[in-house]
């Protein structure tokens, strides 16, 4: 964790070489360079986003650092970056401050998004609530037959999160366990892929991610950006598989009877119960690389990217179906 704390901050002092390139370079909202601090949670969502934007601008360059949410809220304070992603908005000090140093602030909402507990297909269990889920974090329960009797093949529960300062972490803490402490069964690796791949080879292991992770989309990333982009602009469908090398549960909320999957149809409605908002912040002025990339996002055509990655879009596209 310490490297891969020490790499995150130096990844962020470099952000100051860029934005003196960034007033030379970007003289129009689809060229030059611009830099963009992400909460590290949202990085295969970006990912994709700056992927077709630069496709469709090839003048652009959009330069991103992934990182936790509160060093990306530092950088936009600090002048290091004007765009940010984060699971909250800025507070009205935070935007008297920089409107004092004469920026101009624009947020949004762009998305919603459902972490999801992930865990590897040889465990029997196929739901959780909320309770039981707090009862894990907080080392209460231990062991898998305490959450399932007749889970013996199993044995201590491991919980396996992004990394110590994500969001994730921040939001199951503030949630679930009302600011409390975890119990020594959670574990922080270095990236939500390493969860992943953590999960899919241990047994005993319970991970905890952002949805689009754990999409069966995620085999975009093995196309070229032309592929992507073709498949971005001929798909409408919202039919969103997961992963078959993990196994998704169902979570039900402490007074409900039903549970229900990550599905987006679910976190529209509000049945499915973890969930949390994104936002995009940008100080960029209009008319610049900055802008227009946010603009980008925040329009049509970044909408239905993320709509593709399993993630609820802040604007939900109607669509048409057929029924035989």
């Amino acid at each position: 964790m310490t490297k891969c704390i020490a790499a995150g901050v130096f990844a962020l002092g470099s952000i100051a070489s860029f934005t003196s390139c960034d007033k030379k370079a970007a003289t129009s909202s689809s060229s030059g360079i611009a830099t963009i601090v992400c909460d590290a949670s949202f990085e295969n969502i970006m990912s994709q986003e700056i992927d077709v934007f630069e496709y469709v601008y090839p003048d652009a360059s959009i330069i991103p650092y992934y990182t936790d949410q509160n060093a990306a809220i530092d950088s936009l304070l600090d002048f290091k970056t004007k765009m940010i992603v984060t699971t909250r908005p800025l507070t009205e000090k935070e935007v008297k401050y920089l409107k004092s140093n004469k920026k101009q602030v624009r947020q949004s909402q762009i998305a919603v998004d459902a972490l999801a507990l992930i865990v590897n297909p040889q465990n029997s269990i196929n739901v959780m609530s909320k309770g039981e889920i707090a009862k894990i974090l907080s080392g209460e329960l231990k062991k898998w037959n305490e959450v399932e009797p007749g889970n013996d093949h199993l044995g201590d529960i491991e919980v396996v999160f992004d990394h110590q300062g994500s969001s994730t972490v921040q939001y199951m803490r503030d949630s679930l366990l009302n600011g409390g402490d975890f119990g020594s069964n959670v574990f922080a690796q270095k990236s939500p892929e390493e969860v992943f791949k953590a999960v899919a080879k241990n047994k005993n292991a319970v991970g905890i991610v952002g949805v689009s992770w754990i999409s069966s989309d995620l085999k975009s990333k093995e196309l070229s950006r032309e592929e992507y982009v073709k498949s971005v602009q001929n798909n409408d469908s919202t039919d969103i598989a997961f992963s078959s090398d993990v196994k998704v549960l169902k979570v039900r909320g402490n007074d409900e009877v039903t549970a229900y999957l990550p599905y987006q149809y679910y976190i529209f409605n509000g049945d499915y119960p973890l969930y949390r908002q994104v936002y995009m912040i940008s100080t960029g002025a209009g008319g610049s690389l900055t802008h227009g990339f946010y603009s980008f996002v925040t329009g049509f055509h970044g909408q239905k990217i993320m709509l593709n990655t399993g993630i609820l879009p802040k604007v939900v596209q109607p669509t048409m179906v057929n029924i035989n």
